[in-house]
C-alpha cells in the first residue's frame, strides 16, 4: 500500500494493482487495529503458527524453509476442525471444482529497473547501493527480489546480493573491486568490502594469517597482490575450498600462495592425508628463500667491473 486512509479506504502500489488485475480478484482491506474483521483468516492463522512454527524452525535457506512449510501443509490435510466430519484436504478437493484455473502466464514478482553504475562502481536500488563488476557508466538491469537482488548486463548476470531492507546502506562484495586493489594494494586493509567479508564470517582468521605471511615475504604490496590472486582462484574453484586449502597450508607449515595453489588442485583431500610427509617435502619448495640478485644489478650496471677483470 501507498497510504492507509480512514476506513477501508487504501491507496494502492502500481504493482499490486497489477497484481490483482492480473490474478481477476478484488482487494477488501480492513479497518487499521481492527483483528476481529477478518477472525477467520487470523485464528487459522494462529493455528498454523502454533502446530509448525513454534519452536522457531531452522532451515539451511529459504528454499528449504518453504519446502518445510509446504509439508507441514500437505500434512494438515488429514487433519479435521471441530464439528467437521470431513477433513480438510477432503474438503479442498470439493473446493477445487468452484476454482477458476490458473493463467497459463504467470506474473513476476520481482521488480525491474535499469540504474546506472556510478563512480563507486555500485547500483542505486531502493535508496540502497549494491556494487557491480562493471565500470562507471554502463547502465544495468536490475530484478529485485524479497530476499536477494540480481543485476544483469547485455544479458549476462554479473551480481548478486542479499536485498537490504535498511535505507541508504552499501552492500559490498571485495570480489567487485580486485582490478582496482591490484592497482592501489595499499587500500584493501582498510577497504569497506573487506569489512563487510569479516562482519559476514567470510573472511576468516587464516585468511588473514595467510595474507601476513605474504607480505613478510612479499612486502605489503607484494604480499597483498599475491592475497588478491588467491581471492581470484577462490572466485573460480569456489570459497569454501579456498579456505580449506589455506587451512591446510598453515597446518602444513607453508605460507605461500603457490602452495596453496597446489593444494587447491589436489583433487582427493584423503590422499593427501595419506601422504602427508611427502606432500610436505613437496611444499617446503614454495618456502625458499628468495634469490638475491645485488650481485647481478652491479654487474649489469658496470659497478662492479674491477671485480670481473
Amino acid at each position: 500500500m501507498k497510504k492507509i486512509l480512514r476506513g477501508r479506504q487504501r491507496v494502492e502500489t502500481e504493482r499490486w494493482h497489477g497484481f490483482r488485475s492480473h490474478w481477476g480478484f478484488e482487494g477488501s482491506y480492513c479497518t487499521p487495529g481492527c483483528g476481529h474483521e477478518k477472525g477467520g483468516v487470523e485464528g487459522e492463522g494462529g493455528w498454523y503458527r502454533r502446530n509448525w512454527l513454534v519452536p522457531l524452525p531452522e532451515a539451511a535457506d529459504l528454499e528449504a524453509l518453504n519446502a518445510m512449510l509446504r509439508r507441514g501443509c500437505v500434512e494438515m490435510g488429514d487433519h479435521k476442525l471441530a464439528g467437521k466430519t470431513t477433513t480438510i484436504g477432503e474438503d479442498w478437493k470439493e473446493e477445487l471444482g468452484y476454482l477458476r484455473p490458473l493463467l497459463a502466464l504467470g506474473f513476476e514478482l520481482e521488480e525491474t529497473s535499469f540504474p546506472q553504475v556510478d563512480g563507486k562502481g555500485c547500483v542505486k536500488v531502493k535508496t540502497n547501493s549494491y556494487s557491480t563488476p562493471c565500470p562507471a557508466g554502463v547502465r544495468v538491469m536490475v530484478k529485485l527480489w524479497p530476499s536477494v537482488v540480481v543485476i544483469w548486463r547485455d544479458g549476462e548476470h554479473v551480481a548478486r546480493h542479499e536485498r537490504c531492507y535498511g535505507r541508504y546502506h552499501q552492500v559490498l562484495n571485495l570480489e567487485h573491486y580486485l582490478d582496482v586493489l591490484e592497482k592501489k594494494p595499499g587500500a584493501m586493509a582498510g577497504s569497506t568490502p573487506l569489512a563487510q567479508w569479516r562482519q559476514a564470517g567470510r573472511w576468516t582468521e587464516n585468511l588473514d594469517r595467510m595474507w601476513a605471511r605474504l607480505q613478510e615475504r612479499h612486502g605489503v604490496s607484494g604480499g597483498t597482490r599475491e592475497m588478491i590472486a588467491l581471492i581470484r582462484v577462490g572466485q573460480a574453484s569456489g570459497w569454501e575450498k579456498l579456505q580449506k586449502a589455506v587451512d591446510e597450508a598453515l597446518r602444513l607449515g607453508s605460507t605461500d600462495a603457490g602452495a596453496v595453489m597446489y593444494l587447491l588442485r589436489t583433487p582427493d583431500p584423503e590422499q593427501r592425508r595419506r601422504h602427508e610427509m611427502e606432500l610436505k617435502e613437496e611444499l617446503a619448495q614454495f618456502e625458499r628463500p628468495m634469490p638475491a640478485m645485488t650481485q647481478y644489478d652491479l654487474l649489469l650496471s658496470g659497478a662492479d667491473a674491477e671485480v670481473v677483470q
